[in-house]
Order: C-alpha cells, then structure tokens, then sequence
C-alpha cells in the first residue's frame, strides 16, 4: 500500500503543519522524528535543547495519537534511515517544513533532497516562518510576510491513516527496531541543564501564549529591557516558536485577534500587543538574512573585517565571560541567570555579546556557539545575524558598545538583579555595588567579601579597553574598500521602508524610525521576546 512520510524537524506540533495536512489528503502518512547524532555532535547543540525536545516529542506523539497515529523515532543520519525504511517498505513521497538552520541542517536538507530524487522519491517542502527561499530581491520580503501570516492555517486533520506495514505477515520490521530515545550523555553532550528552565510541550506552549495575550502583554512595551521587569513582560514564547511547537502564523493571528478583542481602554496590552506584533516582523526578517546567506554562521557578513579580532583571541577573557568571573555585576549576574534559567531578556543578550566583542575583543564565532548553548530558544536565523551585528561585523549597523556599568545603573540602580544572581554583593553598599573591586580592604572585610575571590577583577580596565576597541572598528570601517563593499550587504541583507521601526540612513546604516526620547535604544529594533 503506498503511503507518505512526514519528517518532523523544527515543527513539533499537528496545528498548523501543512506538510502534515497535505500528505493526510493523499492517503496513508508515518510520522517520522530522527534523532541526528550528527546534529546533536554541533558546537550550537546542549542538553538543555535535548530535554526540551524529549518533552515537545512526547506531546506531539500524544497529539498524533488522540489522531489515529502515532510519532516513530528513528536514530541515525536522515539519509540512512529514509533509505532502511524505503528498502523495507518504499514510500512515495516525503513531506516536511524548510528550515533555516545551522550549517550542518543546510547540508542535510540539500542530501535528503538529492536521495529523493535520485530513488523516484516525491520531496515537498512548505514554509516554516515568513522566510522566502531564493529570495529573489529583498524588497519583495515584507509584502511575502503579511501575506504567509495572513493565510489559512493548516486545518488540523480529523483522522490520520497509518500505513498498515506492522501487522500484515510480510510486513517488514522497523528498520530502527524499538530504541529508547537516547539520553544527552549518549549523544556527546554535557548532561548539565539549567533546572529552571521553560518546559517543552504543546499544552505548556499553549498556556504561555494565553498568559501572555490575556495578561502579561500590557507590561510589554516599557517592560522588556530590564532583566528585572523582563522575566514576565516579555511573551517568553521564544522556545516554542525555535522548536516549532507553535507555529509563527498562529501567534500572529492569535495576537492581531487579541488586539481587536480589547477595549479602547487598554491602552497599555494594546501596545503592548503592538509592539510584539512588530517584534515578529523583526524575528523573520533576521532568518531572512541567514536563508539569503548561510555562510553567516561561519564568516564575517562584510568580508572587510575578516582579521579583525582572530588573530587576537585570548582564551583568558573567553574563560572569564562563561564562568561569569569578568568582575563586571551586571556581566556576571547574567551568565548566572543563563545557567539557572537558559534565558536572558535581549537587551543583556546584547550586552553580553558587546561585551565580548569590545571591552574582551573576543571574535564573535566562539562567543556564539558558547551562547547558543546557554539559550533555551537558540535560532540560529536569529542568533548568527545578531551576533554579527552586535560584533560590528556587518558593515552596515551603527556600533552598538555596551557599557556594562552603565547598564547596571540604568537597568538595575538598587541592584535587585545583581543581588538576586550573585549572592556575595549581598551586603556591598549600593556606592560600590557597580565596581566592587574598587573597595578598599577594610569595606570588603565588613562586607564579607573577599576581592579577587568572591568577585573577580576584570581582565582589562574598561573604559580604555572600550576607547581603543571603538577606535580600531572606526579606522577599520573609514578604509575606502571597505566603505565601498558596504553598499552590497545593504541591497542583500538591510531592512527596507514599510517594515515595522525600519529606515536607512544617508550613509545606509539601519536604523529605526523616528522616536520619542523615551524610546529605547536603536538594539531593541531586533528581536525581543
């Protein structure tokens, strides 16, 4: 009996999943998740991501289940086991989302469609996010995305049909047999997971988007930039949207439907719900620029500034920033919130990255795929393009410099956050909260607190590491070949009139529209969950 496979990757759900819808149209389908070794042996990969997917798997069978179907999981290379299974029982056709992923996804995707082709295979991809593939001019971008948002959703399937290849008495054996899920440790990664981390699952997904739609989206706007008010103001959909357990169209139009449902009164959740609304825009047009350019998770975007830090990479200030000892509060209170709860508000996520990239003149690829693991809700289509810019490796973004003190101050003046995360500042009076090394012996004796020790001493003196950090990028970035290069990255990869906060300047730096004083930072244009 012929039969389709659906290959669940980036999309754990059964709503809103169209490769699912259409090879149920066709007749009988097989559920397919594969656990990768090969993915799961990436510099980006972390049990954390292992744990989150273990829980989203399980949902999806149950949902898949209460269908008429079930999930198999099959473990080895996707080209391996597509080939086993049609050896044993051929399929006609394979039926999955695209993906806009890591480099070593690029490359599976382009063989499993090579082997398709090759075995008389059918291969039907659908779009994930509002990502065009071969994007053909940049400008045609935004209307694409108003239009996949605004497209029926999937209709969920009343019944799945399994192909009846098990009980028949010449039926061929699961060509995976009956393995257990295996554990992180099996794959090679570090079994370590934050115990505070958000939990995987459609019925969890779910709860957060209402929570977030019905509640905590009146405290968006104004709320998002402090990592004290961040925790709850922001949707804290990012995980699920990273491992497809929502899909993006149902946010969209789960939250524009929100938005005619309030009262004019509401002024705040309107925008709140607004401001999130623009932040979706931002969250594909950042995928965009990896589907247009793959090579960005492993080359600098502007390859004028190729040489620019690699030649001075210094494994001390790498160790100092992931074992949170850069003696910077701020710094340091969030490397020890990642490793409790896998997730930070944007705005630290940008200072960690300028830190980095300035004070500690760290080359962004490490520093990614060290951060990629920290974060629960690692995109690589976000991650990459916004370590870049943070980096000042795109040639086309104002530098972003992050003064970590400053950030405390603005951020966290009684120093709620940095207390809460790094328990020996407990008792350091507010006046030397913000540079405790500075302390005399006699304060930090009173204090309880031994400097050096309890607290580390940067590594570099801050405010000339950031002087001669900003003058290196601007020499590098008034070198005319450099200048002229710029112009190409702008027409590829910068954001056009029409899009929510975007406009170029004279000189084709990005840039949001005009705000009022009180707006944040031109940073919190991107991303902002």
């Amino acid at each position: 009996m012929g039969y389709r496979v659906v290959w669940f990757k980036r999309d754990l759900r059964v709503h809103d999943h169209w490769p699912l819808h259409e090879a149920a149209h066709c007749g009988p389908v097989l559920c397919l998740y594969v656990v990768e070794p090969g993915l799961w042996a990436q510099p980006d990969a972390a049990a954390q991501h292992h744990g989150f997917v273990r829980e989203s798997l399980q949902a999806l069978d149950a949902q898949l289940r209460a269908l008429g179907s079930r999930l198999h999981v099959a473990v080895g290379e996707v080209v391996d086991v597509l080939a086993a299974l049609h050896a044993a029982a051929p399929f006609e056709a394979v039926h999955a989302h695209e993906e806009t992923g890591n480099a070593f996804t690029f490359a599976r995707d382009l063989a499993v469609g090579r082997w398709c082709r090759a075995h008389g295979v059918g291969w039907h991809e659908w779009p994930q996010f509002g990502v065009v593939r071969c994007l053909r001019d940049r400008r045609e971008w935004q209307p694409h995305w108003e239009q996949h948002m605004a497209a029926l959703q999937a209709p969920l399937p009343d019944r799945l049909y399994t192909p009846d290849l098990g009980n028949a008495p010449d039926a061929p054996v699961w060509p995976w047999g009956r393995q257990p899920l295996p554990t992180a440790t099996e794959l090679g990664l570090d079994p370590f997971e934050p115990p505070k981390r958000q939990q995987g699952g459609r019925l969890r997904a779910e709860a957060v988007l209402s929570d977030f739609l019905q509640h905590r989206s009146a405290r968006y706007r104004g709320g998002i930039s402090s990592p004290l008010s961040a925790l709850d103001a922001c949707s804290r959909l990012s995980p699920y949207l990273a491992h497809g357990v929502l899909s993006m169209r149902e946010v969209v139009q789960a939250t524009r439907e929100q938005l005619t449902a309030i009262t004019p009164e509401d002024k705040r959740q309107r925008l709140g719900l607004q401001g999130f609304v623009s932040r979706l825009y931002w969250h594909c047009h950042f995928i965009q620029k990896l589907e247009s350019e793959p090579e960005l998770e492993w080359r600098n975007l502007h390859r004028g500034y190729d040489g620019l830090r690699e030649a001075d990479w210094n494994p001390a200030h790498f160790e100092a920033l992931t074992q949170g000892r850069t003696g910077w509060p701020m710094v340091d209170a969030c490397v020890a919130m990642l490793r409790e709860t896998g997730w930070l508000n944007f705005r630290m996520r940008a200072m960690l990255v300028s830190v980095a990239a300035y004070p500690l003149w760290l080359h962004w690829q490490p520093v990614g795929h060290w951060l990629a693991r920290q974060f629960l809700d690692y995109e690589p289509g976000i991650h990459w393009p916004q370590m870049q810019m943070q980096s000042g490796t795109t040639g086309i973004n104002t530098t972003r410099v992050y003064n970590p003190i400053k950030q405390a101050m603005d951020h966290d003046p009684q120093g709620r956050f940095v207390r809460q995360w790094l328990p020996a500042l407990r008792r350091v009076p507010d006046s030397w909260l913000f540079e405790p090394w500075r302390m005399s012996a006699d304060v930090a004796t009173r204090c309880g607190m031994r400097v050096g020790q309890d607290i580390a001493v940067p590594p570099v003196e801050l405010m000339d590491a950031l002087r001669t950090s900003k003058v290196r990028m601007h020499a590098l970035r008034r070198q005319p070949s450099v200048r002229a290069a710029k112009a190409a990255v702008v027409e590829r990869h910068g954001s056009r009139r029409g899009m929510p906060g975007a406009s170029r300047d004279a000189r084709g730096e990005e840039r949001p529209a005009a705000r009022r004083k009180a707006a944040p930072p031109k940073a919190q244009m991107t991303l902002d969950f």
